[in-house]
């Protein structure tokens, strides 16, 4: 805890400010991780959500919805709320709005307040992400903004990949009646026929302790970018009366609903059609989903040195693809492997399409961000159009609908023309004297 005691006043100036700066970067990293625990949970909960409250694929499919669908309603006004009353407040709002909702129906468990309560969840981890990417720019300074931005990345997609296996072992502990004052107080707070229930009560304390931490955490006046201002409502009904703002909504909507179509469906869908345990194989499977992402965007950052970003697009859509057939298709074996790969190939379509968006348009690029995180909102609906097709004609063939969301990645790398693109290393060669070079950011 020595971090929070740079928080309080120094008599050196110096010292002071880089005490403050350390600690609100670490702030900053703590928050990325806590956002990725509670939001990438879901997909290793979903089997045992269903068979806990007698769901259909439809109604499962709902919860999801939910969550995502507060991201989308919140996005712009939660931009809006920043500017009025500031970061610190709204991130403190953001804390206990996600606190009342894992509180709630840890306490009294249900699947209407399942829904309620992730609907919550959704809404305070949308507040917080619009004022977590100034901050971090502010605390780590402009000219190390890419390198934090990484590191935040990369914090965010430990917690992805762990939070599954936090799931794993509290369910099976709880069931072996694992000894240990931890394990015998969640015993006591949760059913027995419920133990998954128990990660919502740690969700609880965790939204807690962020939020005590944030009331004594100093925050620095941020003043944001052009592209970090929210925009006025005469830019945004500006933005919307050209075509190009629809195409790129769309192609954020698709995306997100592809990620998250495939990772909160994984569990339930080895569960059914290769008999394997969701509370073990299933939560691993949805675990290394997340991890190859984060390796994927590790790998990414070379391949955008070297290639065009939109035939990187195109050609981590298209692995994307082969690995849904392998996944959808393929024995139990391919099945463990293809499902993780869609995550390594599908880390870069996010950063990419919305580079390729917002280099497409010459200003106003605070409020198209907040257009483009409405986008969001496709986490919400892809993952319901799946369980509905499912509950229709079968699981598989409901997640037949990500080779048209994936495929969409592919026009989009295929069509766009941004203003400006990738620098990529320049190769010696011979060059036409006068001939002009490539664009480059």
């Amino acid at each position: 805890m020595n971090w929070l005691r740079r928080l309080r006043p120094s008599n050196d100036p110096e010292q002071a400010a880089d005490g403050q700066r350390v600690s609100l970067l670490l702030y900053v990293y703590l928050a990325f991780f806590a956002v990725s625990l509670l939001t990438n949970t879901l997909g290793a909960l979903i089997p045992d959500i269903i068979h806990g409250f007698s769901l259909t694929l439809t109604a499962a499919g709902l919860l999801p919805f939910a969550f995502f669908i507060a991201y989308g309603v919140m996005s712009i006004p939660a931009g809006l709320l920043t500017e009025a009353i500031g970061d610190k407040r709204v991130a403190c709002a953001s804390f206990l709005v996600s606190l009342a909702g894992s509180f709630w129906f840890a306490a009294r468990p249900g699947y209407v307040n399942a829904t309620a309560s992730l609907f919550l969840i959704g809404a305070g981890m949308a507040m917080l992400q619009v004022v977590l990417n100034p901050l971090l720019r502010v605390a780590g300074g402009a000219e190390n903004y890419a390198l934090h931005q990484t590191i935040a990345q990369v914090v965010f997609g430990a917690a992805s990949f762990l939070s599954p296996r936090l799931y794993s072992t509290l369910v099976t502990s709880l069931q072996k009646e694992q000894k240990g004052p931890v394990f015998e107080a969640l015993s006591r707070l949760v059913p027995p026929s419920l133990p998954w229930l128990s990660l919502y009560w740690l969700f609880t304390l965790a939204n807690a302790a962020m939020l005590a931490v944030t009331l004594v955490c100093r925050f620095p006046r941020v003043t944001r970018t052009a592209e970090e201002a929210a925009g006025s409502l005469p830019v945004y009904r500006a933005l919307l009366r050209k075509p190009l703002v629809f195409v790129y909504f769309a192609s954020i909507f698709f995306y997100v609903g592809s990620e998250q179509g495939a990772a909160n469906w994984i569990s339930e869908f080895l569960r059914r059609y290769h008999g394997c345990d969701p509370q073990t194989t299933g939560a691993y499977a949805v675990s290394w989903f997340w991890g190859l992402m984060t390796a994927g965007c590790l790998v990414g950052m070379l391949l955008l040195k070297l290639f065009d970003s939109r035939w990187v697009l195109v050609g981590t859509a298209v692995g994307s693809l082969v690995s849904v057939s392998a996944a959808l298709f393929g024995p139990t074996k391919m099945a463990l492997l293809g499902f993780p790969a869609i995550g390594f190939f599908a880390s870069l379509i996010w950063p990419i399409t919305f580079a390729l968006a917002l280099n497409s348009v010459k200003e106003s690029h605070g409020a198209f961000a907040g257009i483009l995180c409405t986008a969001i909102a496709g986490g919400a609906v892809v993952p319901l159009m799946i369980g509905r097709l499912g509950d229709y004609f079968g699981l598989r063939e409901g997640m037949c609908l990500l080779y048209f969301t994936f495929g969409w990645s592919i026009g989009v790398g295929l069509w766009a023309k941004p203003m400006v693109t990738n620098k990529t290393f320049q190769w010696r060669r011979s060059r036409v004297p006068g001939a002009p070079s490539r664009p480059v950011s």
